[in-house]
């Protein structure tokens, strides 16, 4: 008897410590057509992974109307999961604490270090336009960015529309070169496969986040058209939906990963998506180089982006407890950067690559016979050879009617001899790339009245022109000194319209040219120094002369007066 007792003691023991590693189970739900993973979950407030755990579900996407599922007790899961997204976006080889522009790679790669300590469930991703736009990057057609953004720890990225700049094939190479996962969703090949992997999925405690990327079809024309041949970019909303209907039931948080923009940045922009696509819980965006310090929630989705250069850093912090999602957004500012340590292993590297460049900028380019002219009190107060050279191979580059730089963007003479890739990036150091944008003649005068206000005191905004000539009188009073514009030939006509090319700098207003700014922007070219590069490459210098493409009235009546002699 005391052994049968024992036995059946035994049992007990058995079955309750088994029930005991059993998951709680709140009740069985039988699936309905049209039902997912995803919503059930959200409905009891579990995780998609709970479920899959208590059915041993082998592929989450095939469940049948009928199946009857056990869904753990949500109530008895009180563990919160904690997970942090660093971003940057739009930093266009801004690699270094900088006066000007951000707190630079080294400063970055602190704050993650920082942060992964804090919490390993950290991802670190940027929304595009990284590999392009100063020299460190140019040089190397964006190699050594991808050695930093390996360095830095970097997890995801999704590709802006200067990524492109080098063509499509190199983009592929990067990402090839990438310890991170270079991502896209909306973009295909010429025969519809992927051109990039569509998304990823990571887990941290058993939560998984699903990443999927949307890129703007504003990259056909904001990049050569040459470098996106073939190319299908989607509309962002229609593949959003798709990618969320993909996506839910493999996940519990979803993150779109966006090169859109917000506002003024067209047709797709990330509050478009985050309007009419539901499910998405976060968008880490790019493109329109808008800061958001505490993101912007639209339709329950979280819209979050740092401006640009690395002036700021982004983190959102995301914890899910009980299946409820809570979502916070702040900056780490320069400022705060600022007082931190440089990871010198960054710092290292960063000088290690721009001794390589040393290399590639003794480059000899071409010669010169006669002395190109950039002083500063040359280049800000008048038309000089070399304001013509850079102007010519703009209009040359773009296929414009019009060709606008201003005087305080040349920093540096070309001296007679070898023309160097180094002498060439002295005169143009600032990265800036050439665009296109539609303005009226009437836009065009104004900003000729700007540029020559006030003449003849120096100027950084004074204008240097291809494809028109300019007539102004310094006499009159600011505002009113233009005396005649001509545009290939004829006179300018005020209610139309004319294709400018211009630097991104002008181009966003800067020194003062607020009628750019409004201006509907054509199209997006390579840096003014490769632009420069590439046409002495082709031409040469040797036409390069100053020609009375601004003049003043006294200058006209001179020339006048001698041809009449």
């Amino acid at each position: 008897m005391k052994s049968r007792r024992f036995i059946v003691l035994i049992v007990t023991v058995v079955l309750l410590t088994s029930m005991m590693m059993l998951p709680a189970l709140a009740a069985t739900y039988e699936v309905q057509s049209g039902d997912m993973l995803y919503k059930i979950a959200q409905k009891y407030g579990v995780t998609v992974q709970q479920i899959v755990d208590a059915n041993d579900i082998k592929n989450p996407d095939l469940i049948y109307p009928g199946d009857k599922l056990l869904i753990p007790d949500g109530t008895m899961e009180k563990e919160t999961v904690e997970i942090t997204i660093l971003h940057t976006n739009d930093v266009h080889s801004r690699v270094s604490f900088s006066e000007y522009d951000g707190m630079g790679y080294e400063k970055l790669s602190t704050i993650v270090k920082e942060i992964r300590a804090k919490n390993p469930n950290t991802l670190v991703m940027d929304a595009g336009d990284a590999f392009h736009g100063q020299t460190i990057s140019t040089l190397n057609k964006g190699e050594s960015i991808v050695q930093i953004m390996n360095t830095v720890g970097y997890d995801l990225m999704t590709v802006g529309n200067h990524d492109f700049n080098y063509g499509q094939d190199r983009l592929l190479e990067l990402a090839e070169m990438a310890d991170f996962e270079i991502i896209s969703s909306s973009i295909l090949k010429a025969d519809y496969s992927a051109f990039l992997p569509s998304y990823v999925i990571k887990e941290f405690d058993g939560v998984k986040v699903a990443v999927f990327a949307l890129n703007t079809p504003d990259t056909t024309f904001t990049t050569h058209p040459n470098n996106v041949v073939g190319l299908h970019f989607f509309d962002p909303v229609i593949v959003g939906r798709l990618m969320v209907a993909q996506l839910e039931d493999k996940a519990d948080i979803i993150v779109c990963l966006a090169h859109l923009g917000l506002g003024s940045s067209g047709d797709y922009s990330s509050e478009k998506v985050a309007m009419y696509v539901d499910g998405i819980d976060v968008i880490v965006d790019g493109h329109s180089h808008t800061p958001l310090p505490e993101g912007k929630l639209v339709n329950n989705t979280l819209i979050v982006q740092t401006g640009d250069y690395i002036k700021n850093v982004g983190v959102v912090e995301l914890k899910l407890s009980d299946g409820v999602l809570t979502k916070t957004a702040k900056h780490i500012t320069k400022a705060e950067g600022e007082t931190m340590e440089s990871d010198q292993a960054i710092v290292d590297l960063i000088a290690e690559i721009q001794a390589d460049n040393t290399v590639i900028t003794s480059e000899v380019i071409g010669t010169t016979a006669i002395k190109l002219v950039g002083e500063r009190e040359l280049v800000r107060t008048g038309e000089t050879n070399l304001g013509n050279l850079i102007t010519d191979a703009m209009l040359y580059e773009t296929g414009a009617q019009i060709a606008f730089t201003n005087g305080g963007g040349i920093r540096s003479s070309i001296e007679i001899g070898d023309i160097t890739v180094g002498d060439v990036i002295t005169v143009l150091p600032f990265g800036n790339y050439v665009v296109t944008k539609e303005m009226t003649g009437s836009q065009i005068v104004a900003a000729l009245e700007l540029g020559m206000d006030t003449y003849p005191a120096q100027k950084g905004s004074f204008p240097h022109i291809a494809g028109m000539k300019v007539v102004f009188d310094p006499a009159k009073a600011a505002g009113e000194r233009i005396v005649s514009v001509t545009v290939g030939g004829e006179a300018i006509v005020l209610d139309n319209k004319y294709t400018v090319a211009t630097n991104d700098f002008i181009a966003a207003g800067g020194d003062g040219y607020t009628m750019f700014k409004g201006a509907p922007l054509f199209g997006e070219y390579l840096g003014l120094d490769e632009v420069l590069i590439n046409y002495i490459h082709e031409f040469g210098v040797e036409d390069s002369e100053v020609e009375g493409r601004i003049m003043t009235v006294e200058d006209v009546s001179y020339l006048y007066f001698n041809l009449v002699a």
